[in-house]
């Protein structure tokens, strides 16, 4: 409100720039507009304040829908003046010229036709829509009638007050339904979060039993390698045991040409010795032929005496003796004197 400063004579008004000042002296307008400052004097002047601010009105409205259902409609209505001289002539605005305080309430009488006005446009809207309806998309129906109904009313226009704006923040039905209505939103939520549950665990059943699938494949083609890799196993050593046989089979071979080649080689040689030793003991026994008895004899003796390591005791006749120097040319008696 405006701050008044009273001295004996005079006073003093000072104003905030919220605050629109009208002052009038003797009937007639003397001053007009925000924040003023000026002198005055009590006895002949009449002073007016009026809002030049935004001003925000609550209001609760409390109706029944289509099918007969309490609804309440919670919201706020927000208005300026938007001319100062019709407003002052609808409504009292003037102010005590010893305090600065308003002689009556012209503000709460302005948010009365405001808030009356709000509720007859959210009634006849709350008659016309089912209480579903009104609870989904009621909010924003329910703002754009209000606010088209507030800023087209030729009253308020005809008192110098347009409407900034309307907010509309809950639209709810009285306790009892709104707590049956919550049963099956609640069933429904129950349901969907039982429903969310059952597929998991399919998904949780469904992954297990691919896992489960999963490793029983590889199980399996892991037997079938093991089977391939010991069948190839078994075929590596069959092919090495018929190699090695094979190897064995061509070194026994081998080996039984190179004995074959060296046996015959020493038959070859044996032969050949034997084949010399035939040729030399038939010379020799040609040799031999032409031989006498008695040099025969002496021969026999010789190759024995070769032969033996010791001789202990030899007999000689004279008859021996004779024939043998006498092949040997020592046949003289005087020779054979000297040999015994």
């Amino acid at each position: 409100m405006v701050q008044i400063t009273r001295y004996p004579i005079v006073s003093h008004l000072r104003a905030e720039p919220n605050q629109h000042v009208m002052c009038f002296r003797r009937g007639k307008l003397v001053r007009s507009g925000r924040g003023l400052t000026f002198w005055f004097r009590p006895l002949n002047s009449a002073i007016v304040a009026l809002p030049a601010e935004d001003m925000e009105i609550p209001f609760l409205i409390h109706g029944r829908s289509k099918d007969f259902q309490e609804s309440h409609v919670q919201g706020a209505v927000t208005y300026r003046v938007a001319n100062f001289d019709l407003l002052a002539q609808r409504a009292d605005f003037s102010i005590d010229l010893t305090n600065g305080q308003y002689r009556h309430k012209p503000l709460e009488r302005i948010a009365g036709a405001v808030t009356e006005l709000a509720q007859q446009l959210a009634i006849d809207l709350l008659a016309e829509v089912p209480l579903a309806r009104l609870l989904s998309v009621g909010c924003e129906q329910i703002r754009r009638q209000i606010d088209s109904g507030l800023r087209n009313d030729t009253g308020l226009a005809e008192m110098g007050v347009t409407v900034v704006a309307v907010r509309v923040s809950a639209v709810s039905p009285s306790a009892e339904v709104e707590k049956a209505l919550r049963i099956p939103i609640r069933e429904a939520i129950q349901q969907d979060a039982d429903e969310a549950t059952f597929k998991r665990r399919a998904q949780a059943v469904e992954k297990e039993r691919a896992i489960q699938e999963n490793e029983l494949q590889n199980k399996i083609e892991l037997s079938k390698r093991e089977a391939l890799l010991i069948e190839q196993q078994g075929t590596n050593e069959r092919h090495r045991a018929v190699d090695e046989s094979e190897a064995a089979r061509i070194a026994a071979e081998g080996e039984a040409s190179r004995h074959e080649l060296d046996a015959n080689a020493r038959a070859a040689g044996i032969r050949a010795v034997e084949a010399a030793k035939v040729v030399a003991e038939r010379e020799r026994m040609v040799i031999y032929k032409e031989f006498t008895p008695e040099r025969l004899m002496a021969l026999a003796v010789q190759e024995l005496a070769g032969k033996l390591n010791a001789i202990g005791q030899v007999t000689i006749t004279p008859d021996h003796l004779g024939s043998i120097f006498k092949q040997l040319g020592l046949g003289a008696p005087g020779a054979i004197e000297k040999v015994k």
